[in-house]
């Protein structure tokens, strides 16, 4: 039986370094101050997406693929081992200050100590200052004992590499780097499904209830690559055009594809065809613009910028009109 899209309502954070953006430019109406991220395909019991239109709304997407793991498709469910849950958590992030330094672990040190998958994640800028820059490792190699010497003394900034960061730049932030999102820069992160954040250093910042936030100096260490981090490359992207469209791939690796969609069908008489296979679920997230989609049987389905919309693999024939950017994310 083929299957039919639908959207999702993100689960949101209101971490202390966070902005109003996502409400303000995304549309999201999250009664959250600050608003520092919406988790927008999410089975992760830390915030799950919920199933916000067709015949399964209001269920939380992590029980409806329990019910249909069919839904994943076979390779997402052959990266979570059979488990009936996203191998990926899809992200918007708006980082009003600075994020703390701070790390991830692999999949094999989460997995024995954590019980956990590792976290890999791809950044997308989707908005950035003239000043946004980000943390990617550091500028010289380092020695564990002089990391916690300078974390001690309040010197840990001096040795960490700053790259400056623009609209549409993307990275890959491969766990066991050292890194941090920089103030006045709005993401989409796309990752293993995986909530696991070692903090080395957050500006001596203190939480709601004015206690310093907790650090994990000790297992980053045991995780973070030291050695001096050549800028992260920005890497050569291909852009292809078709009749109403254009698409370019931004990141494939073990965990997850995506590609950039830019869609225009506004003077176009042929709307874009689009199709899962049974071979992984996919993920539109609509990043500016809006549109509709269109699949048999009269199915239709309006989306607006912020919104992400779970296609299920083996999904009916669908087709999309309107004028709008995508990141279309699969397994």
């Amino acid at each position: 039986m083929r299957l039919k899209p639908f959207l999702l309502k993100p689960a949101s954070k209101d971490y202390l370094w966070g902005g109003n953006r996502l409400n303000e430019d995304f549309g999201k109406n999250i009664e959250s101050m600050p608003l520092a991220e919406t988790w927008e395909c999410s089975t992760h019991p830390d915030g799950e997406s919920i199933v916000a239109s067709g015949d399964n709304a209001g269920l939380t997407l992590s029980k409806l693929l329990w019910v249909h793991p069919e839904y994943l498709g076979t390779h997402s469910l052959s990266i979570t081992h059979g488990k009936a849950e996203l191998p990926i958590l899809i992200k918007l992030i708006d980082a009003k200050k600075d994020l703390s330094v701070q790390v991830h672990p692999d999949d094999d040190y989460a997995r024995r100590f954590e019980n956990s998958m590792g976290k890999t994640e791809m950044w997308y800028v989707l908005q950035a200052k003239e000043d946004s820059r980000l943390v990617y490792g550091f500028t010289r190699d380092l020695t564990k004992q002089e990391v916690q010497d300078a974390i001690k003394s309040d010197r840990l900034c001096s040795l960490l590499n700053y790259v400056s960061v623009c609209k549409n730049d993307l990275f890959y932030i491969e766990a066991g780097t050292v890194h941090a999102i920089g103030a006045g820069t709005l993401v989409a992160e796309i990752q293993e499904n995986s909530n696991l954040t070692y903090r080395l250093y957050d500006y001596n910042r203190k939480d709601k209830y004015g206690n310093l936030r907790e650090l994990h100096v000790d297992k980053a260490l045991s995780v973070a690559r030291l050695s001096s981090s050549a800028n992260p490359r920005r890497t050569m992207r291909v852009l292809r055009y078709s009749r109403g469209r254009s698409s370019e791939l931004l990141c494939r690796c073990r965990y997850f594809q995506v590609e950039r969609i830019q869609l225009n069908t506004e003077t176009e008489r042929n709307l874009v065809s689009f199709q899962t296979n049974s071979n992984s679920f996919h993920a539109l997230l609509c990043t500016d613009g809006c549109g509709v989609i269109f699949g048999e049987s009269g199915f239709m389905l309006n989306f607006f910028k912020g919104d992400c919309i779970f296609v299920p693999a083996n999904s009916i024939s669908l087709k999309l009109h309107g004028k709008a950017q995508l990141l279309n994310v699969n397994c």
